[in-house]
């Protein structure tokens, strides 16, 4: 087995949120880590190698080694991803946007991390979950994160019912998201679904120029139109 002392780190390396200058919402341990690091876990190869140049400009492309980790990617490989870190090497695990782990199949590689011995490293970065209930005005001492709903309409209307009377009986606000292409026909599905003085917060493009934070009622954002086609967006729903 492995000495601890001998092995190496898995740093957690949080990306942007959108095409935007890395100084603006990183800190300098993100850019340190980047600089010594060669070996990644990532989502995306291209659009990973473009964030690590975007960080650091002088970085070698070619020194490089960076593996897949999707929803094509086979559990049998995930072994194989940590392994460096078995031989001292440092390895970066990269979301495609924002903080890996979190909403992100990151998680698994850390979890194996940890039945490794390897010691995981989490660095700070823009998470469009928290940033969007930061900015909510909900309940921020108790909310949960629901993922993405389902695609059947019934199915769909359900689960809104379902989170809608949660936030109520718990006091707990609920997030959820959307694939972006959709999101401006789950806008339709939750204002038909929820009670008109349920609270909605929508939160889009998060950190970028663009970026949309708002907090009405149901009943208000029937008379608000709001294009979200394709842009990243968090909803957070509350019913007083």
């Amino acid at each position: 087995m492995n000495s601890p002392s001998l092995k190496g780190k898995l740093y957690l390396i949080p990306t942007t949120l959108g095409e935007m200058n890395p100084d603006d919402v990183l800190p300098q341990s993100v850019k340190r880590a980047i600089d010594f690091i060669d070996t990644y876990i990532v989502e995306n190869e291209k659009t990973a190698r473009k964030f690590i140049k975007s960080v650091n400009p002088e970085k070698v492309q070619s020194s490089l080694q960076l593996s897949a980790l999707n929803k094509h990617t086979e559990v049998s490989e995930h072994n194989a991803m940590i392994a460096p870190c078995l031989n001292g090497v440092n390895v970066g695990l990269m979301s495609e946007a924002g903080c890996p782990g979190v909403a992100d199949p990151g998680a698994v590689i850390v979890k194996l991390a940890h039945e490794k011995g390897i010691q995981v490293i989490p660095l700070v970065g823009p998470s469009s979950i928290l940033l969007a209930m930061m900015g909510s005005g909900m309940n921020g001492q108790s909310f949960a994160f629901n993922g993405y709903l389902p695609i059947d309409k019934g199915e769909k209307k359900s689960a809104l019912k379902n989170f809608e009377k949660l936030s109520h009986d718990k006091n707990q606000s609920q997030i959820f998201i959307e694939t972006p292409y959709r999101n401006n026909k789950l806008i339709e599905d939750i204002l038909q679904a929820l009670q008109p003085n349920t609270l909605l917060c929508i939160a889009t493009d998060i950190t970028l120029p663009t970026e949309y934070i708002k907090t009405l009622r149901v009943a208000d954002w029937k008379k608000t139109k709001v294009d979200l086609h394709n842009r990243p967006t968090i909803f957070i729903i509350h019913k007083l």
